[in-house]
C-alpha cells in the first residue's frame, strides 16, 4: 500500500495580548528539511574557518539587526507583547554581544594556544596544543527572549565566533521574528561570500529531536523548561556517538533576607523583591522565585504585597504558559500551610487575552514541600519563613541547583557570619548576588550564567565571552614539522595569537 506524503504543518504567528492567531509563516519541518539544514551547515564549515571572516560576519549581522530595528522591534512586541522598550533594549543587547564575540575572535585567546617544546631531559616531545570548532551547532531558540537568546543570540553569536555553523530551531511563540533575524544574518554571511547554510532555521515540534538525532550535529544549545531540556539531552545522550548538550533547563534563585536585613530595611527589600519577579510578568530565567524571610517579617512581607499589587496586570508568552501558571499557582495555593498574600489569576478586564495578576504565597520552613521547590513560570513567588539557623539551613539543604542565589543583608552585616552565609549559598548557584537583585544578566567577561544541575546540564555559560567555549575541543600536534602546522601554532607567531610557550625554541625551528 501507498503511503501517501504527510503535509506539513503551517506556522503561524500569534498576539498573547489577545490570545488570536496571526499569519502562516512557515512550514513545520520534517525529517527531510531537517537533513537539508544540517547538511547545508556541514558544508558552510570550511567557510569559516577564516577568523578575519568570522569576525566580519559577527559585526555585519549587529550591523544589519540595527538597521532593521524598527522592523524588528515590531515584529518581537507583536509576536511576545514584551513592549518596544523591553525589545528595543534586548535588541541593544543582542547587537553588543556579536561585537563583543566578534572582538574575541580576533583577540583568539580562547584557541588557547599552548606550545612545550621538546625537553630531553624531561622526555618530552615538541607538544602544540589549539583549541578547534566542533561542527554544526543546534541553538533552541529561548521563549522569553525572542531576540538575545533566540536566532540572533548568545548561543549563534559564540557558535560563529568559535567557527561552527548553526541550526536553529526557532520557538513557535515568535516564529515571523526567528525568519526576520535568520535571514538578516544569511544576508550579512552574503556580503563576504559564505555559503547561506551557515545559519539555518527550522520550525517546528518533532524538529527538535530530529536536529539532536542528526549524525552531523556535533553540540547543542538549549534554554527552555526542564522537561523538555531533559529529554533533548537523553537523546544526545543516547546517540551511537554522544554529543555535548549544554542546556538551561530551569531555577528557582532562592533568596535569603537575613534578620537584621528585614528590621533595618524592609520596605527597599519588599520593593526590589516585587520589581525581580513581575519583571517581564515573571518570564525570567533568573526570577527570584523561592526567598527565605525571617518569622515574623511582617513589614517586609506587606512591602512585597503591596508593590507587586500595584504593578498590574501583564500577558505571559502563549496559551500554555498561561495555563501552566495558573495551574502552577493553583496548586501551589493549596498546599497545606500555605498563605496567599496577593492572589495571582487571570487579568480581571474582559479581552486581556493571555495576562495575569502577580501572586504572593508565604509559607513556614517546616511546611515547605516539593511542589513549592520547583520553579512556576511567571510572575509569582514564595516567601518561606525561618525562625532560626537550623530551619534556614533545613531548608537550603533541599534545593537544587540554580543559576542564582541572592543575600539581603543589613548595611553592619559584613563579618564572618555574612561571609559563611554566602560561603554555603555558594554551592547552589552560578551567581551569587549580595544586596541586589539576579534579574539582569550582564553581557560581560566575568559574567557567568549556568549553574548546577537543572539549572544547565554542563559546568559552562551561555553568557560572557566564555560562552565560546562550548564549541570548541582541544587538539594537539605532537612532533610535527613547521611546515605542517596551522599558523597559529607557529614559534614565530605569523598571526599574533596569544601564546604560552615553554622552553627555549630549538636551532631550526
Amino acid at each position: 500500500m501507498e503511503t501517501k506524503a504527510v503535509e506539513p504543518q503551517p506556522v503561524r504567528t500569534s498576539d498573547p495580548r489577545t490570545g488570536s492567531p496571526g499569519a502562516v509563516v512557515a512550514a513545520e519541518a520534517g525529517p527531510a528539511e531537517v537533513d537539508r539544514a544540517v547538511r547545508a551547515a556541514a558544508a558552510a564549515l570550511p567557510a569559516l574557518a577564516d577568523r578575519a571572516v568570522r569576525s566580519a560576519l559577527l559585526r555585519a549581522a549587529a550591523d544589519g539587526l540595527e538597521a532593521a530595528a524598527a522592523q524588528v522591534v515590531a515584529a518581537a512586541d507583536a509576536e511576545t507583547a514584551l513592549g518596544p522598550a523591553r525589545l528595543a533594549g534586548e535588541l541593544a543587547r543582542t547587537t553588543y554581544q556579536l561585537r563583543e564575540f566578534a572582538g574575541q575572535v580576533e583577540k583568539a585567546a580562547f584557541l588557547d594556544v599552548a606550545i612545550d617544546h621538546a625537553d630531553p631531559a624531561l622526555n618530552r616531545p615538541d607538544l602544540r596544543r589549539m583549541k578547534v570548532p566542533l561542527g554544526v551547532v543546534a541553538v533552541f531558540s529561548a521563549s522569553n527572549f525572542p531576540l538575545a537568546f533566540s536566532v540572533p543570540g548568545g548561543d549563534t553569536a559564540s557558535a560563529l565566533a568559535a567557527g561552527c555553523p548553526v541550526v536553529v530551531k526557532a520557538h513557535p511563540d515568535h516564529p515571523a521574528t526567528s525568519e526576520l533575524c535568520a535571514g538578516l544574518l544569511r544576508r550579512a554571511a552574503a556580503r563576504f561570500g559564505l555559503p547561506e547554510g551557515v545559519v539555518g532555521l527550522v520550525h517546528g515540534f518533532e524538529a527538535g529531536p530530529e536536529l539532536v538525532r542528526h549524525p552531523l550535529v556535533a553540540a547543542v544549545g538549549f534554554t527552555g523548561s526542564v522537561r523538555g531540556g531533559r529529554a533533548l539531552h537523553d537523546i544526545a545522550a543516547a546517540r551511537p556517538v554522544p554529543i555535548p548538550f549544554h542546556g538551561e533547563l530551569g531555577s528557582l534563585n532562592p533568596v535569603v533576607v537575613t534578620e537584621r536585613a528585614a528590621a533595618t530595611r524592609a520596605e527597599e527589600i519588599g520593593a526590589g523583591l516585587a520589581a525581580s519577579f513581575t519583571l517581564g510578568s515573571g518570564q525570567f530565567c533568573v526570577k527570584p522565585g523561592l526567598v527565605l524571610v525571617p518569622a515574623g517579617a511582617d513589614r517586609l512581607e506587606e512591602a512585597v504585597v503591596a508593590a507587586a499589587a500595584a504593578t498590574g496586570a501583564g500577558p505571559l508568552l502563549d496559551r500554555r504558559m498561561r495555563e501552566a501558571f495558573l495551574t502552577g499557582v493553583g496548586r501551589r495555593a493549596a498546599v497545606p500551610g500555605v498563605r496567599v498574600l496577593l492572589a495571582a489569576g487571570p487579568a480581571p478586564v474582559e479581552g486581556a487575552g493571555l495576562a495575569v495578576r502577580a501572586g504572593v504565597l508565604a509559607v513556614d520552613a517546616a511546611e515547605l514541600t516539593e511542589e513549592l521547590r520547583e520553579e512556576c513560570f511567571g510572575p509569582v513567588t514564595v516567601l518561606v519563613r525561618y525562625r532560626d539557623r537550623a530551619e534556614l539551613e533545613s531548608v537550603l539543604g533541599r534545593l537544587a541547583g540554580n543559576l542564582t542565589a541572592t543575600v539581603q543583608l543589613a548595611a553592619d552585616e559584613r563579618g564572618p557570619e555574612a561571609a559563611a552565609l554566602l560561603e554555603r549559598l555558594r554551592p547552589l548557584a552560578g551567581r551569587l548576588v549580595v544586596d541586589q537583585w539576579p534579574t539582569g544578566v550582564a553581557v560581560a567577561p566575568a559574567m557567568h550564567h549556568g549553574g548546577p544541575y537543572p539549572a544547565t546540564t554542563s559546568g559552562s555559560t551561555s553568557v560572557g565571552a566564555t560562552a565560546v567555549e562550548r564549541w570548541l575541543r582541544p587538539v594537539v600536534y605532537q612532533n610535527t614539522p613547521p611546515e605542517l602546522l596551522p599558523p597559529e601554532l607557529l614559534d614565530g607567531n605569523p598571526l599574533g595569537v596569544p601564546q604560552r610557550v615553554t622552553g627555549a625554541i630549538p636551532p631550526g625551528r
